[in-house]
């Protein structure tokens, strides 16, 4: 199933694709102890998880050096769960850095033990809520941890003032469904279709936000 990945993606590196051929298994054996993914999706993990996470490389490309800035861009990962959207952004983007943030400590043990497993150097973990992450991020992503309002008030003060990429740093948030009500107070949010990007149905509903805090 990772070959969907090479399909979709066919600039990656044999060493890409070794770090994402290993995901199914790291998980099945993970979820067996720690449910991080519920039953019915472990077998969809490729699909409704990875796929799903690499969404955001449809609308931006990290990148690896910044002007005026040590090191390249800075990722956080609010609410990551067993690890989505920062572990496959982090092999798609081995010269960005993520940090992965959870409030379930059991959470942060499953990725800190296929971060170990992948050899992924870029990625550092935290336990705990996201109002007390020290440092500034480019982007902060998270597939739909809850509705926007709260999250902005969550990383509102996490953002980095300089913008270096196609899009203003900010939020890139995986969602679903009609998002009118929850965007209401945003005016300057911008919508990104999956269906458009990728064919399975279970893309047809799926969306990417980018809402730009600076």
């Amino acid at each position: 199933m990772h070959q969907i990945i090479k399909e979709h993606f066919p600039h990656i590196t044999d060493h890409q694709l070794e770090q994402f051929s290993k995901l199914g298994d790291l998980y099945a054996e993970w979820n067996a102890q720690i449910n991080v993914i519920s039953r019915k999706d472990i077998d969809q993990l490729y699909t409704r998880h990875v796929l799903h996470s690499l969404g955001i490389v449809s609308v931006v490309r990290f990148r690896e050096s910044l002007p005026n800035k040590t090191g390249g861009t800075r990722v956080l990962d609010v609410g990551t769960g067993g690890g989505f959207p920062g572990i496959p952004l982090a092999i798609m983007f081995p010269k960005t850095s993520f940090h992965l943030i959870d409030a379930i400590g059991k959470k942060i043990k499953v990725v800190d033990a296929v971060v170990e497993a992948l050899g992924l150097t870029n990625v550092t973990t935290e336990h705990g809520r996201a109002e007390k992450v020290k440092g500034r991020f480019d982007f902060v992503v998270s597939r739909a941890v809850t509705n926007m309002p709260d999250f902005v008030s969550w990383v509102r003060n996490k953002i980095r003032k300089e913008s270096c990429h196609n899009l203003k740093n900010g939020i890139l948030y995986l969602k679903g469904g009609d998002l009118t009500e929850e965007l209401k107070d945003f005016p300057k949010a911008q919508i990104y279709e999956l269906e458009d990007v990728f064919e399975d149905p279970f893309f047809e509903t799926k969306k990417v936000v980018h809402l730009p805090l600076k």
